[in-house]
């Protein structure tokens, strides 16, 4: 059944209205009529059986008869990626929502490229893919910020995943905490695994454990630019309390493959793709 994400307010015989352009798909590209069903949803009440009540020259009016899927959100794990070409940029983000990042930041590093980032463009294709997908809610799309501002203002609690493209030695910690008793190593990154492989690089994210709750601690994953992470900011990162530093293998992956990979592998180690 067609989906759509729309602003309005959901509650039993709730009047909706589509955009414009969104009732010209309804009515020309789908051929919807008068009594025919859809489902909308808008992020915050759930998810919506509607029926077609009037077609008019400049839009559709519907009605929302039944919620179908009670409100409902993803695991807290947030994409930053530097801004890269539009191409790779609109890919990341199609992606990243498909895969359930429930928030998509652009950051601006040393070696980021200036160039225009169409805003509204990238906050219709996160809601083109929330609706293909089955989301409830749509992912927040943030404005390039400094990496060194929002490292800055770094939330509290909320773990960092750097994404370092030179397999350079992590800092602490792994995906999921060590169980009790274990994990004092310094070697020992929990259940038995070691932290720090012998050639001292980045263990892979591939190869960290688990946690029995599927997490439950807010993560962010970053990805730097073409040109990769300069020296200093790699310094940075490393130094921070609140950094992981994971390896995403051998090759060297465009900005875009490695946001899809790295978000793959973070969904299956911890995320929700068992529920």
């Amino acid at each position: 059944m067609i989906r759509l994400h729309v602003p309005t307010p959901l509650a039993p015989e709730a009047a909706v209205l589509p955009t414009l352009d969104q009732s010209r798909y309804l009515t020309q590209v789908m051929r919807l009529k008068i009594g025919d069903s859809l489902l909308v949803f808008n992020g915050r009440d759930g998810e919506w059986r509607c029926v077609i009540t009037e077609v008019l020259k400049k839009g559709a009016v519907l009605r929302a008869e039944e919620q179908v899927r009670p409100q409902a959100i993803g695991p807290d794990v947030q994409l930053l990626i530097s801004v890269v070409k539009k191409s790779a940029l609109e890919f990341a983000v199609e992606k990243a929502t498909e895969l359930g990042a429930r928030r998509v930041g652009l950051v601006v590093t040393h070696r980021t490229q200036t160039q225009h980032v169409r805003m509204d463009r990238l906050d219709a294709i996160a809601i083109e893919a929330a609706e293909q997908t089955g989301r409830l809610d749509v992912p927040m799309v943030d404005e390039p910020v400094k990496l060194a501002d929002l490292l800055d203002g770094w939330e509290a609690g909320r773990r960092l995943m750097f994404c370092d493209e030179t397999g350079g030695a992590p800092v602490r910690g792994a995906l999921s905490p060590p169980p009790s008793g274990e994990g004092d190593h310094p070697k020992d990154g929990g259940g038995g695994k070691p932290l720090t492989p012998a050639d001292g690089s980045a263990p892979s994210i591939a190869s960290r454990s688990p946690s029995p709750d599927g997490g439950g601690i807010p993560w962010t994953i970053l990805i730097g630019p073409e040109g990769g992470f300069s020296p200093e900011e790699r310094d940075r990162l490393r130094a921070l309390p609140f950094t992981t530093a994971v390896s995403l293998g051998p090759r060297i992956l465009r900005a875009d493959t490695a946001a899809i990979a790295a978000l793959t592998l973070w969904q299956a180690a911890v995320g929700d793709w068992e529920r």
